[in-house]
């Protein structure tokens, strides 16, 4: 049996990082500008950015089908299945999930960052000059890309805590290795 502490924990940073996912998707999913020329530019034109939803979309859904089970640990201090499964698949599920969170990370602000470079550069369109309101516009457009990628980093910082929890939990829970 793990701390109640621990357990506490976990479940507050699932919930911390369940509401950091969905306002990262919240912000990602509307974002989009139309240009002077009537070029709409939406999220799903930047496949970057379509990683940062999907990741965001797929950790949400982990901590949604974990967070019952959390619950019910947290509530009365024992598990919902009892064979040790669960200690197992909270281990090795937070780290996968965490490592997706990151490359979603990384991903948006590597496009935003650089997307940014260029089009304060004048780089962008092969070297055609942009309108101050298209540059405007298109720095709008990642400037909201980064707040969703800070966000997901968010999310994944409360996936990593979650994460070192679960090691802590798995190895108060269970004796022995994977196999018992």
């Amino acid at each position: 049996m793990a701390n109640q502490g621990v357990v506490t924990s976990m479940l507050v940073f699932r919930i911390f990082g369940l509401l950091a996912l969905a306002g990262s998707v919240a912000l990602m999913a509307p974002n989009h500008f139309t240009d002077s020329g009537g070029v709409e530019t939406t999220f799903k034109d930047v496949i970057a950015y379509r990683y940062v939803l999907a990741t965001a979309v797929i950790g949400a859904a982990y901590i949604l089908v974990q967070l019952p089970f959390a619950i019910y640990y947290a509530c009365t201090k024992k598990r919902m299945i009892r064979n040790g499964c669960l200690p197992e698949f909270d281990f090795y599920g937070d780290k996968l999930i965490s490592l997706i969170l990151a490359t979603g990370v990384g991903a948006g602000f590597a496009i935003s960052f650089e997307l940014k470079r260029y089009i304060d550069d004048d780089l962008i369109e092969f070297h055609i000059p942009l309108s101050e309101d298209d540059k405007s516009k298109s720095i709008k457009f990642l400037n909201w890309g980064i707040i969703s990628a800070g966000l997901l980093a968010l999310g994944l910082v409360c996936m990593v805590i979650v994460s070192v929890l679960s090691s802590i939990n798995r190895n108060s829970s269970t004796r022995g290795g994977f196999f018992k």
